[in-house]
């Protein structure tokens, strides 16, 4: 296939939701929110990410050593509940570990949590490396890059196939589509080594917390039903990093390297979809939710399976 991108932002996607994300690619954890199709997927997306990232020109930043959920007393019940949905989703591995194995698998967590629970072989990948890996994989493999180019429905360029992944920009063509915002914090906190992602239950605000190379972190886990694009609230910025310091006391001395919003598109079972419209030839990809770097991978294979079969 001769392939043509036409992206409405630059070249390394800062505009995009993909560019305000942390990356996770983490099935069992979300069992307690998302459905088992979900979960399926992200299972899939496990197994072709490291696969993904050794085609592309420059190394990306991924690690799959899993995710330590530790919570509030307040939040026992919720982690019995993320326990069982790892099990009955057939999502993983999950041990319980208790106090004296929760400081060996994560000394820089707080000693105040009694309990965790340990969900193997999960992933994340830096969103910001592999998206400026991607743009350099494309150009080097001849594809045609219209940067900085939005594309309105009534507009689409001349091709034999269209695939639309335009995300908000795409809801003239899908109904129910919406918007839902999220926040992410960037710390950078050299003196806290993190060996796993690390997800707090319960509390005022739960939160992940995702180490990245060179001491830096990202925090995060809002999801607002708005499609408002302003910049950060104080009690936003507050909840969030209260939060992280509850989990982990060090970042107290952290520095705030960034605080980003963006909105992603959501449908209102937060699935994804997929639609083949034989009279435009065009194949609908949206509502990835705030799962885009869990379902990428399975979701492109499936597109490709279908447009293959065209």
């Amino acid at each position: 296939m001769r392939v043509a991108l036409y992206e409405a932002g630059g070249r390394l996607g800062e505009e995009s939701a993909a560019w305000a994300a942390a990356g996770m690619v983490a099935p069992a954890s979300e069992t307690l929110d998302a459905s088992a199709k979900i979960v399926a997927m992200g299972r899939r997306s496990l197994q072709l990410w490291p696969k993904w990232l050794k085609e592309l020109p420059v190394p990306v930043y991924y690690r799959d050593v899993g995710t330590l959920v530790v919570w509030q007393r307040e939040a026992a019940a919720e982690s019995e509940r993320l326990e069982a949905a790892v099990r009955s989703h057939n999502a993983g591995a999950a041990e319980r570990v208790g106090s004296g194995r929760l400081a060996e698998l994560e000394p820089a967590v707080s000693a105040g949590f009694g309990d965790g629970l340990y969900l193997e072989g999960e992933g994340q990948v830096d969103n910001r490396e592999v998206l400026a890996a991607l743009a350099l994989a494309l150009e080097q493999t001849g594809v045609v890059c219209h940067w900085n180019t939005r594309v309105a429905e009534d507009a689409m360029p001349e091709a034999g196939i269209v695939a639309d992944c335009r995300g908000m920009g795409g809801r003239e063509a899908l109904a129910g589509l919406r918007g839902v915002r999220g926040e992410i914090l960037r710390l950078h906190a050299p003196g806290v080594e993190l060996r796993h992602m690390v997800r707090l239950l319960g509390g005022v605000q739960p939160i992940y917390l995702v180490p990245r190379a060179k001491g830096r972190l990202v925090v995060g886990a809002t999801a607002y039903e708005s499609e408002d694009r302003s910049p950060a609230s104080v009690g936003g910025v507050m909840r969030l990093l209260s939060a992280a310091v509850a989990a982990l006391p060090a970042l107290a001395e952290a520095r705030i390297l960034e605080f980003a919003t963006q909105v992603r598109p959501a449908f209102a079972d937060r699935q994804p979809v997929i639609r083949w419209e034989a009279d435009r030839r065009v194949l609908r990809i949206n509502g990835l939710y705030r799962h885009g770097f869990l379902l990428s991978p399975a979701v492109a294979e499936r597109a490709m399976a279908m447009l293959e079969r065209l």
